[in-house]
């Protein structure tokens, strides 16, 4: 279903797993459930992991997709 064949999967503690592939989308999908939450195309083949990181208190997660890199703060 999903291509996390070079892309990599980052699970945070809100139970939202982020995974992207070659197909150049970005998915976070509900842990428990692999409902999909939203997704977001990057315009290019994700070929690493992603990281989440905090500032002020505020989590966000990034990933690089060819020549972009992308971030998306989540909610609380």
């Amino acid at each position: 279903m999903y291509d996390v064949t070079d892309g990599g999967i980052l699970t945070t503690a809100g139970d939202v797993l982020f995974t992207g592939g070659r197909e150049g989308y970005f998915h976070a999908l509900d842990a428990r459930t692999g409902v999909e939450l939203w997704k977001a195309n990057l315009g290019g083949a994700i070929m690493s992991a992603p990281v989440t990181y905090s500032v002020d208190g505020k989590q966000y997660v990034i990933v690089n997709s060819g020549n972009v890199m992308a971030a998306f703060a989540l909610r609380e």
